[in-house]
């Protein structure tokens, strides 16, 4: 069973007298770094001027500055970006301008993981991953409750890492959800393959191969959205509330039996073994390796298939119906 930690077992004293900078005022970068603040840490904030997020951190009271900057000042070093952007970030902002006694840390381990970031041995390095988008870490933070979050040390060259992973944990809220500890392996591996194989690359694409057979045979496009895809969120819904028994539970006998019968026809011991194959590719450092590759040569394949998604007549008419339903914010790439 995992160990998990709740706010008895964290210490924000340990922050006192610290400075921690986030780098990055996007979704998690805002959320934590607001959080921090509010519990009475010393934050600093790195963003590109410009941008909306600059922008952002500033109507929020911070005076965002450059990431070399603040790697001079901060003892504690979040770093916030995205994976493609973390190596050369590291590499020319913050080991010239970190040393003995510092930290950095992130809420992804891929960079740690996969090696794309390579720390000196004097600095403490670990991880704080909130299991939730940050404007969910910021709201439930400001109602006295907390999300859930993961804790990973992958270097403690300062012997007491974990106290100072612990009390960042607390000061963003995450004591009060609870904060269950992993390894930087493990968060990476996992979060890698629930995002290839679950949530978003086998959930689209069951949607888009449900959403085909039906117009290939006939029917309505519109009809085959609301099956196959709008109606998605009342079974995700369900499932987040209580599992899947709570969904079987709630949906009519109809449905509950096809599922149990025809469901393991669609996702059988076919598409296990492709399941396998995908986390062999994550662990052996294939996927990262095809990753780093794509975006180094400018990510001419990941726009192709971005393109030819968002031309789909599943996104088409996707697009028409939601402008339809005046009850849902909806969002158009």
């Amino acid at each position: 069973m995992a160990t998990i930690y709740y706010d008895d077992d964290a210490n924000l004293d340990v922050l006192k007298g610290k400075t921690v900078g986030v780098i990055g005022y996007g979704s998690q970068g805002h959320a934590q770094a607001q959080n921090l603040r509010d519990s009475g840490v010393n934050v600093i904030i790195s963003e590109m001027e410009g941008n909306a997020n600059y922008e952002l951190a500033k109507s929020h009271g911070f005076t965002p500055m450059s990431a070399s900057e603040l790697a001079k000042q901060a003892d504690i070093i979040q770093i916030l970006i995205p994976d493609e952007f973390q190596a050369a970030m590291y590499e020319n902002d913050i080991k010239p301008n970190i040393g003995k006694g510092k930290a950095i840390m992130f809420s992804h381990g891929f960079n740690i993981h996969f090696k794309q970031i390579v720390p000196e041995n004097d600095i403490d390095v670990f991880m704080i991953a909130p299991k939730g988008p940050g404007h969910l870490v910021r709201s439930e933070y400001e109602k006295g409750a907390g999300v859930p979050c993961l804790i990973a040390v992958f270097q403690d060259a300062s012997g007491s890492v974990k106290d100072l992973a612990l009390a960042y944990g607390k000061a963003i809220g995450g004591t009060k959800g609870g904060i269950i500890e992993t390894t930087f392996k493990e968060e990476t591996e996992t979060d890698l393959f629930g995002e290839q194989v679950v949530l978003c690359g086998g959930v689209s694409e069951l949607v888009k191969k449900g959403f085909e057979t039906l117009t290939e045979d006939g029917y309505q496009p519109e009809i085959a959205y609301f099956e196959c895809l709008h109606e998605l969120k009342l079974i995700v819904d369900l499932f987040y509330q209580g599992g899947i028994d709570y969904m079987r539970y709630s949906v009519s006998n109809t449905a509950e039996y096809g599922d149990l019968t025809r469901g393991p026809r669609i996702i059988n011991d076919q598409t296990k073994v492709e399941m396998k194959k995908i986390l062999s590719e994550i662990k052996d450092g294939s996927f990262a390796k095809e990753f780093i590759a794509e975006c180094a040569s400018g990510k001419t394949n990941f726009k192709r298939m971005e393109a030819e998604g968002h031309n789909h007549p599943l996104e088409v008419v996707g697009r028409k119906l939601r402008k339809m339903m005046t009850w849902i914010d909806s969002k158009e790439v």
